[in-house]
């Protein structure tokens, strides 16, 4: 019941966003739930013990029956993840592809949101990739796809993307208008690079300043991180050296105070893990700072 807690933690097992690679990520929160035992419970930085100052509730997986079909489930954790913002609780979510944002938001953000008052959320985006790829028409045949929601979610009134940033995008680009979508839709986009030339203190402040005091969703893919770090994801980006994860601490950290509505976790590919399930245990510990951070 969301209503009875005050943060939930939600798994979707969702993998059809996302064709172009193994389709397993629906595997990712079982992998997690898996590892979990092994998370510490306080927030050394933070002083707090989310799980005892807060109802914290697993809320379990969103049924999806037609998983082949993304359009189909999309509809199903759009429908989930408004019941959760109808009883105006806080969500963590474990994917699933990326695909997965968009729905979450649909139901979460928006026109008809009693958890954001009918408002979009600022959008914060840790990722190798832009996923605003609004010039292709479909994703190997999904539409609302993972290359597809920061763009769509814009259009939704899901997301005011004048005050969304999108940071940590790397690799050897398909084109060389690859960021233009983004910054065509209004977003602040920050590439590996800059981040290293601008320093992380001063991209968070950046991001701080954009979000302001409204809503706020955060989404964090896994291949922002560095391969060494979490070498089981989706969409490998190899070619460039990723966030470590004290980095990653760093920028998750430098937004505690915002009004942090709900955030998600994903690209976890298991069947891709190594044998001590690292990347599962780093999906983890991201989605505990999340709850970290809501608390």
């Amino acid at each position: 019941d969301p209503a009875a807690c005050d943060i939930g933690v939600l798994g979707i097992p969702h993998s059809s966003g996302n064709g172009s690679t193994e389709r397993d990520q629906h595997l990712g929160p079982r992998a997690v739930r898996n590892v979990s035992a092994h998370n510490r419970r306080p927030h050394r930085d933070y002083g707090l013990h989310p799980f005892e100052a807060f109802r914290v509730h697993d809320l379990g997986d969103v049924a999806l029956p037609e998983a082949m079909d993304n359009e189909a489930c999309v509809d199903r954790i759009a429908a989930a993840t408004r019941r959760i913002a109808d009883a105006q609780t806080r969500l963590v979510s474990i994917g699933g592809d990326h695909a997965i944002t968009g729905a979450v938001l649909l139901g979460l953000a928006g026109s008809g949101s009693k958890l954001t008052n009918d408002a979009p959320v600022a959008l914060i985006h840790f990722d190798a990739h832009v996923d605003s790829y609004s010039q292709i028409p479909h994703w190997l045949g999904a539409k609302r796809s993972a290359a597809h929601w920061a763009a769509y979610l814009v259009e939704a009134g899901c997301i005011d993307p004048h005050r969304s940033t999108q940071i940590g995008m790397r690799g050897q680009p398909r084109t060389e208008t690859w960021l233009d979508t983004s910054r065509q839709l209004g977003y602040d986009v920050v590439t590996m690079q800059e981040c290293r030339q601008r320093g992380l203190a001063e991209v968070i402040a950046t991001a701080r300043e954009r979000a302001g005091e409204g809503p706020v969703y955060i989404t964090f893919d896994l291949d922002c991180l560095d391969p060494s770090i979490a070498p089981a994801v989706s969409n490998i980006e190899i070619g460039e050296g990723g966030f470590s994860i004290d980095e990653a601490n760093q920028l998750l950290r430098g937004l505690r105070g915002l009004d942090i509505v709900g955030a998600d976790v994903v690209c976890l590919m298991p069947t891709k893990d190594l044998p001590n399930n690292q990347t599962a245990m780093v999906a983890g510990h991201v989605a505990f700072e999340q709850v970290s951070l809501i608390a």
